[in-house]
């Protein structure tokens, strides 16, 4: 397998919505706004109720679903230029089917539903863009619920790490390392496993050296890209 760029996926990502004309942005969507949220503060719970979008424009945000029985389900990890929120056709009260919550601090432009619409009809390439960050989403989520049925659980973490450093790592001397950090909770609520399958998992790919991990950082190392 050729080495991740993280840094061409994410270009390709954010190029152009991080850095908007704001005058021309404010006179479409004069609801927009920039907006932070701290490390491990939500943007929005699960059954309540949102009326707009949120753009990303700095930082990752988590979204999950809570099952009846309690558990909790990591559906994405979405990252800069991605949007969430409102997203049904109307304009009514929307109770949200999932939480998000920021991992890491995150910068985001919160824009209200019709102005959003109305940036859509002013902009064809916004409107593509959006398409694309649905669709890719879509396509994530297919993956993971098809692994889920299909992979056994250490094939799961191996292919997530991968995926992980393709989108959020940087270079590194062995490898690449994760912009974002995972506890090994998070890890398997990602994946659909539990926490101790999953740590028995990470312990014996750092003994095998594919990984090394710290409470703040996650490595996967060259080793581990060249097996896939």
């Amino acid at each position: 397998m050729p080495p991740p760029q993280p840094s061409q996926t994410k270009a390709g990502i954010l190029s152009p919505f991080l850095t908007p004309n704001w005058e021309e942005w404010q006179k479409v969507c004069p609801s927009m706004q920039l907006v932070t949220v701290s490390d491990k503060c939500f943007l929005y719970h699960q059954g309540e109720s949102c009326t707009g979008f949120f753009w990303i424009k700095q930082g990752v945000i988590k979204l999950s679903h809570l099952t009846l029985q309690g558990n909790e389900l990591t559906l994405a990890l979405l990252q800069p230029g991605h949007i969430l929120g409102h997203l049904s056709g109307d304009s009514v009260m929307q109770t949200m089917e999932e939480s998000a919550q920021a991992l890491g601090n995150v910068a985001l432009y919160r824009i209200e539903q019709d102005d959003f619409k109305k940036l859509l009809f002013h902009s064809p390439e916004a409107t593509w863009h959006v398409f694309g960050t649905i669709y890719a989403r879509q396509q994530q989520i297919e993956r993971k619920l098809r692994a889920i049925l299909t992979q056994p659980v250490e094939k799961r973490v191996f292919s997530t790490l991968l995926e992980l450093a393709k989108l959020f790592g940087t270079r590194c001397t062995h490898g690449f390392s994760l912009e974002i950090f995972l506890t090994q909770q998070e890890l398997a609520d990602l994946v659909g496993a539990s926490r101790p399958v999953v740590s028995t998992i990470m312990n014996d790919f750092r003994n095998r050296g594919m990984l090394d991990y710290t409470r703040e950082q996650i490595c996967v190392n060259d080793t581990a890209l060249s097996q896939n």
